[in-house]
């Protein structure tokens, strides 16, 4: 094992690209098969002295530095990518999905966080998700069609924050996405595998016409298409601002896919559009070593379990014992599985739920954590404990997750920096495409069981309500107040341990962001210790299992994005299992 971090340290001394090798994805939504996969190549760290932009594709991380070179403010930049990703990602994210956005205001050194993230119609009920036998239906059962679709969040958000944030006009935003969507862009070969691996996607009609030929078949990579639907929609979007998406014809369209579902149908209608608002939330912030590590609060579970996993890290010297050590994956696997139960047992939608952020952030707490841990023996699964400050109530556990992601890092060049992280929930979401934009299946991150052991599960669906997310967008903060980093990730559950891991491959083990990234993935969402497929952790299996660990070998597909500053300017890089790329000036 010394050995292997030897090796790490020489790779981020040289600057270099971790050599990892691609993996084929079967087992998650949003992936790639091996014969499209685009590879994982050797990759230098960008670096820009003005400002930087990291997305998952590189046309939209392109619309970004326009706005940038333009004078556009960080979340102009974020607005401009999140358009063009809706067209050329849009099994990930779009006009028909919801994000969290954390905003750093360099002028004045103040984080804000926007919740974006989608609500329950106001008919919905707790027994959503349960089918006539009274157990909760099969997951795919519930995805497909109208039921799943939660009240879109992305565009009020986008809009909210450009109010308080932007520095171009609205309409100059859209310009890169519409005139994409005018005269086309080129098929990823990622896209073009999503496609064809996809058993749902066929089945409406809008979704047919778009994403497959005349003869059926999925689209080839390198097929130029247009979508004039969404440019259409741009365009209105553009002139009218988000009102025309949350009423009028687009709000009706949006209804009528829903509750037009032959099979599945929801109840969403025009006034729970109308009447759906961004929450400006409290900054979840706490200390790690010598910096101060902030994100989103809860519905988001990601910033707390972020955060409670770095405070039991906190209680030993990573720095001593590298990446790749086994030291080092135990304790990131036990740090893992106590976060997770707490996880799962308390977070849910603030506005319905009285989470105990605060106890589950205390340094005594999390320290009494750690002491659970045996540097020699795993765990194998933690119970949830009894946090400080918390309600009198106690509400049972429930498993949400998002597959259907991406993430947006930008810095500009006044030092204001955006980190959002946003979804439709599944990959293609619920199937339904509207407009020339898919809309998300964000409603079966909640609960699908409204009670467990006899309790109410805090997760549970109820009219109004945000899904429980385990989005984790995060910013870092030097001990001066001054912005160190950036960094998200797209992956369902797993996005905590990704961007966890990121954290400490940069500030524990001292490695450029494009290393960090591409450091191979491991952890434990309080089940098997988890190790990527095909890379270098495959050979930690026989150690950790000598420790007590289950050991799952599995496809762990990041889609990391992180800028880190430095006296120079920014150093930046984006994870090489997906499209992504990091560019600046």
């Amino acid at each position: 094992m010394t050995e292997l971090a030897n090796r790490w340290r020489r790779l981020a001394g040289a600057g270099l690209l971790a050599l990892l090798a691609a993996a084929p994805a079967w087992a998650q939504t949003d992936i790639v098969p091996p014969e499209a996969a685009t590879g994982r190549g050797t990759r230098d760290v960008e670096r820009a002295t003005r400002f930087m932009v990291a997305a998952a594709n590189p046309l939209a991380a392109e619309a970004g530095r326009e706005v940038l070179r333009n004078g556009g403010s960080a979340v102009d930049a974020a607005i401009a990518v999140q358009l063009v990703l809706t067209l050329v990602e849009p099994q990930s994210s779009g006009l028909g999905g919801g994000a969290f956005l954390v905003h750093y205001d360099a002028a004045t050194k103040t984080t804000t966080t926007y919740d974006g993230r989608e609500t329950a119609p106001a008919a919905a009920k707790p027994e959503r998700f349960l089918a006539a036998n009274g157990k909760p239906m099969p997951f795919y059962d519930a995805v497909v069609g109208g039921r799943s679709v939660g009240v879109p969040g992305t565009v009020r958000l986008l809009e909210f924050a450009h109010r308080k944030h932007g520095s171009l006009p609205w309409p100059r935003l859209f310009e890169k996405a519409i005139r994409l969507a005018d005269t086309g862009f080129t098929v990823s070969p990622r896209l073009a595998g999503l496609i064809a691996l996809d058993k749902h996607l066929k089945s409406d009609p809008a979704a047919r016409a778009y994403f497959y030929d005349a003869e059926g078949r999925p689209l080839a990579p390198g097929v130029r298409l247009k979508n004039p639907e969404l440019a259409a929609t741009l365009k209105t979007l553009a002139e009218r601002g988000a009102d025309a998406f949350y009423s009028g014809l687009i709000a009706a369209d949006i209804v009528k896919a829903v509750a037009g579902h032959p099979t599945n149908p929801g109840d969403m209608t025009e006034d729970d559009l109308k009447g759906y608002a961004v929450k400006e939330r409290l900054p979840v912030c706490g200390g790690y070593r010598v910096w101060t590590i902030c994100g989103m609060g809860p519905p988001s579970s990601g910033a707390i379990a972020v955060q409670q996993m770095l405070g039991v890290l906190e209680t030993v010297d990573l720095a001593s014992m590298g990446p790749g050590s086994l030291d080092a994956v135990h304790w990131f696997a036990e740090a893992g599985r106590l976060a997770f139960a707490d996880r799962a047992l308390y977070l849910a939608d603030p506005d319905f739920v009285k989470v105990p952020v605060k106890g589950l952030l205390d340094p005594r707490y999390v320290r009494s954590r750690a002491r659970l841990v045996d540097p020699k023996r795993s765990m194998q699964k933690a119970e949830p404990g009894n946090p400080p400050y918390q309600d009198t109530r106690v509400y049972g556990a429930s498993e949400g997750i998002e597959n259907g992601t991406s993430h947006i890092a930008v810095v500009d060049a006044k030092g204001n920096a955006v980190s959002m992280t946003t979804t439709i929930e599944d990959g293609f979401g619920a199937r339904l495409m509207v407009r020339g934009f898919l809309l998300n299946n964000e409603l079966t991150d909640f609960g699908f069981a409204p009670v467990a052991d006899g309790k109410p599960v805090a997760n549970r669906v109820e009219p109004g309500k945000r899904p429980r997310s385990s989005m984790a967008p995060t910013l870092v903060f030097r001990e001066d107040g001054g912005l160190h980093a950036v960094v998200g990730s797209p992956g369902g559950s797993a996005i905590i341990n990704y961007v966890t891991k990121t954290l400490v491959a940069i500030l524990d083990w001292g490695l450029d962001p494009q290393v960090a990234i591409d450091l191979p993935n491991f952890g434990s969402r309080n089940g098997p210790t988890e190790l990527e497929e095909r890379t270098e952790a495959e050979g930690w299996k026989a150690g950790l299992e000598a420790r007590n660990h289950p050991v799952r070998v599995l496809e762990l597909t990041s889609g990391i994005q992180a800028i880190v500053a430095t006296g120079n300017g920014y150093i930046g890089g984006a994870d090489t299992r997906r499209e992504g790329v990091a560019i600046g000036d």
